[in-house]
């Protein structure tokens, strides 16, 4: 296997990392005797994390009005973008174990510097457009929740984010669980959700499947659906979360360490998947279903639900939103980090980070602008983030001398390259349709 860099080891400071880290070791060595789950879950985690990305508060915004708009027809978008997000978060888990390094570091390391330090103000503004989407919608929850002034529920939502960020002092196994709560949260209210919307079942299979538009609309708002799953900030943040969590003694380990990942990735990605698409369901049977098509604002879906469904269905809503919005606001913050620290090698205290990221935000708030139409535009935003972020990934999984025994199938590379070309063309399709006024 060619040479790596060894990563720089993990401070321990909790004792949930000590037994995560004594179990792992104990799998990768062929020596626990304990049963599947018991073995998977030391590994599980990373992408727990980085899935939270995918169901953020952006993905309340256009998840709900693409089923308001267009009924279940956009399901098929949130099938595809859910696939390519498990191709991607699984060949970014894979940069981190098998080379040591996170994407942006590689970036870094390969590319000219003008290159580094135009990406590196690109992916600060992706993380910009991250945080105003994800600190809305947390403020949003609050709001919807407890009638609190907007203003001073985007205060309450930065002070909850310190504090869950303040658990990183403790290791990675107590943040890791406190994430992955939160996503059970979120999941257990669309299980909630759905089964009082009652949706057409016929009709969710056949949109899962079938690829329509309708419209210019139509696509900006698949392509909002797009950025708000497949995120470019998340795929820098999992090569960082896989590179130094357990170490690896041999070839062998290393390729175990992968496979048991794989199925992290699976999991919560299809977790996500899962929950994005009970979003747009519950929209579609819900509002487009009684000729509600105008119900494009989170606000007004969480009203809308009361009359329609009970105040039960509401209250089930703005707690998953909220849910939604701390756990997706920490980890854009962490995100943050690795790419400032990747890129250009230096770093800031998280606190100051979630400082300076609150302003975009609360001057959204301020200014009386539409918080669900600004939650849209930020994903669209993301989207076109994207390329740069899953290209450098391809070509760095299919090089031999970084990658060794983890090198991508050419199957693999050449499907991740559709991938990326499909983002890219949808993208450019959307600039025309905005430029000539469509």
């Amino acid at each position: 296997m060619a040479s790596r860099r060894e990563p720089p080891r993990r401070i321990v400071s909790g004792r949930g990392d000590v037994d995560t880290l004594q179990a792992a070791a104990e799998v990768l060595g062929g020596r626990s005797k304990k049963g599947f789950f018991a073995r998977l879950l030391p590994f599980l985690g990373p992408a727990f994390i980085a899935c939270v990305a995918y169901i953020d508060p952006g993905n309340f915004a256009t998840n709900i009005q693409g089923g308001a708009k267009f009924g279940y027809m956009l399901l098929w978008v949130i099938v595809a973008s859910n696939l390519m997000a498990m191709l991607v978060q699984s060949l970014s888990a894979k940069l981190g174990i098998a080379t040591g390094q996170n994407l942006a570091e590689h970036c870094r390391n390969q590319f000219p510097r003008p290159i580094v330090i135009g990406m590196w103000a690109l992916m600060e503004l992706v993380a910009m457009a991250t945080d105003l989407a994800e600190f809305l919608g947390a403020a949003l929850g609050f709001n919807l929740l407890f009638h609190i002034p907007l203003l001073a529920a985007a205060l309450l939502t930065a002070a909850t984010t310190f504090l869950v960020l303040g658990l990183e002092r403790r290791g990675f196994r107590p943040l890791e669980a406190v994430i992955t709560a939160l996503v059970g949260v979120i999941a257990v209210s669309y299980v909630i959700e759905t089964v009082l919307d009652r949706p057409n079942l016929a009709q969710v299979a056949y949109s899962s499947v079938v690829p329509r538009f309708a419209g210019a609309e139509s696509v900006l708002l698949a392509t909002g659906i797009l950025g708000a799953t497949v995120m470019p900030h998340v795929i820098f943040l999992h090569s960082a979360l896989t590179q130094n969590r357990i170490p690896t003694k041999n070839v062998a380990e290393l390729k175990r360490l992968f496979r048991f990942e794989l199925l992290d990735v699976t999991i919560a990605m299809g977790l996500a998947g899962l929950v994005n698409g009970a979003m747009l369901i519950m929209a579609a049977s819900t509002f487009f279903a009684q000729g509600l098509t105008n119900v494009g604002t989170i606000e007004e879906a969480y009203r809308t639900l009361t009359p329609l469904l009970g105040s039960a269905a509401s209250t089930v809503f703005a707690f998953s939103l909220l849910a939604s919005g701390i756990s997706s606001s920490t980890v854009g913050t962490m995100a943050g980090q690795v790419i400032m620290q990747g890129f250009i090698h230096r770093k800031i205290p998280a606190w100051v980070r979630r400082a300076v990221t609150m302003a975009p935000p609360i001057v959204v708030i301020a200014m009386g602008l539409d918080p669900t139409r600004t939650l849209v535009i930020s994903q669209v935003v993301l989207s076109f983030g994207l390329p740069f972020a899953i290209i450098p990934l391809v070509l760095f999984t299919a090089r031999q001398n970084l990658m060794g025994e983890l090198t991508n199938h050419r199957l693999t590379t050449l499907v991740a390259s559709l991938v990326a070309a499909l983002i890219v063309a949808l993208n450019l399709y959307l600039l025309v349709q905005i430029f000539t006024g469509s």
